[in-house]
């Protein structure tokens, strides 16, 4: 059990007295961090394994790296899943959303739905459409880019962020192209990007606890790469809160920043909280009684923030996985952006998440604006849209209002990072 209080997260204390409070081995890796460099994986282990006073340390440098790197903005997107099958054959341990095709809340959505999904969405201002579903063994062969066609013949202006690394495997061998070949197919017939989830944590051998027929570390990889390439960007995620280990956690993120390196095509990092309640892991007794939700997470936040300079500036909370309230508190613990509004979210629901499925725009203003921070409205790939006038008279009256600098005196330096 973590020592610190949210209370503690909720208080305005310097960085300096953050570092003061924390032992000397972690202010040394912080004051590196804070000065551009970079950690080691048993460093970063260190980190994601601290307590008490150096967690509030943690967390108020990453607080303080945000505000240096990428401002006082708060990003979020308009947009709705579309989970379009719920029939999957791949029966990962970890999810509640699948089912056999011959039972009785199984679906197939048809096009014609799909569209007037679409619809609603972008009556209510969406411009994105996140679309991912399970992996349905009677799925025609060219399933994919019938419905991107179907999609932006009808919303030519709608971003597609869809079909995860796991569907492009699938989508690729139903057609017997390549990935090269699928994924320009795709990309031609209106993908925009692709969400970098099913890669859970990169490791096999947790893989083949969480789910042996998924998609492997090799192909994922060579999946995003080969999208970026393509000049197609993607989100980059990780699952944590399971079977999972602090040294699995660094090395996932270390992994994710040789990558950024090698193709600079990730927009975001996205830290997802495992939900366990509906599962067949905490079924067969594998995750019983996962840390509870509050510093654990505002940690795993701040430790992306840190692992991740230099490399990926947007750090993604997840209210649908960890509520408002901790998704709020996450906006001083390093993240920047709130994600999207969803309209739709099935997969969390069905595994147990109680956070809803939307969450309006103006919803997530108030959030944003309750820590003094201020919304802005953004494209997938982070095209900063117009601010109301209001939105911004507010947010910068209440930053008026706060003492200003949770970072204390300290000069910290901007990192450079690649153009994604």
């Amino acid at each position: 059990m973590l020592s610190p209080r949210i209370e503690d997260v909720r208080d305005d204390v310097s960085l300096d007295r953050r570092l003061a409070d924390a032992t000397p081995a972690i202010r040394t890796l912080i004051d590196r961090v804070l000065d551009g460099g970079t950690l080691s994986i048993d460093e970063s282990v260190h980190l994601l394994e601290s307590d008490g006073d150096d967690v509030l340390a943690i967390i108020a440098a990453a607080d303080a790296v945000r505000r240096v790197d990428v401002g006082d903005d708060v990003t979020y997107v308009v947009n709705r899943n579309v989970n379009f099958t719920n029939v999957c054959f791949v029966g990962c341990r970890f999810c509640a959303f699948k089912r056999q095709r011959w039972e009785s809340d199984a679906y197939n959505q048809p096009v014609d739905i799909i569209l007037a999904k679409v619809q609603e969405a972008v009556d209510l201002g969406a411009t994105e459409i996140c679309m991912q579903g399970g992996i349905n063994p009677e799925m025609p062969p060219f399933t994919y880019r019938d419905i991107l066609i179907a999609i932006k013949q009808a919303f030519p202006a709608i971003h597609m962020h869809a079909f995860s690394p796991m569907e492009i495997m699938y989508g690729s061998r139903r057609t017997g192209m390549s990935y090269v070949d699928y994924l320009g197919m795709l990309k031609s017939h209106g993908l925009g990007t692709i969400p970098g989830t099913a890669a859970e944590i990169l490791d096999d051998d947790v893989r083949q606890i969480l789910s042996h027929k998924k998609v492997d570390v090799r192909t994922w990889i060579d999946i995003i790469t080969t999208a970026h390439r393509l000049g197609i960007p993607s989100s980059a995620t990780i699952m944590y809160g399971h079977v999972e280990n602090a040294r699995h956690i660094a090395a996932h993120l270390m992994l994710i920043r040789n990558l950024q390196s090698e193709t600079g095509g990730f927009t975001e990092f996205v830290p997802l909280r495992f939900i366990h309640t509906n599962t067949e892991l905490h079924r067969d007794g594998l995750v019983t009684d996962p840390p509870a939700k509050g510093v654990f997470d505002l940690r795993m936040y701040a430790c992306t923030r840190l692992l991740l300079r230099g490399s990926i500036d947007n750090v993604q909370t997840s209210w649908v996985k960890i509520n408002h309230e901790l998704a709020q508190l996450s906006l001083r613990a390093g993240c920047n952006d709130f994600g999207g509004t969803l309209m739709e979210e099935s997969i969390s629901r069905e595994a147990g998440s109680d956070a809803g499925e939307y969450t309006p725009a103006e919803e997530i203003r108030r959030l944003v604006q309750g820590v003094g921070r201020r919304p802005v409205e953004r494209t997938t790939l982070y095209r900063k849209l117009d601010v109301p006038e209001e939105s911004v008279t507010r947010a910068s009256a209440t930053d008026a209002d706060r003492t200003g600098g949770r970072s204390g005196s300290r000069e910290i330096p901007a990192r450079s990072h690649p153009v994604c």
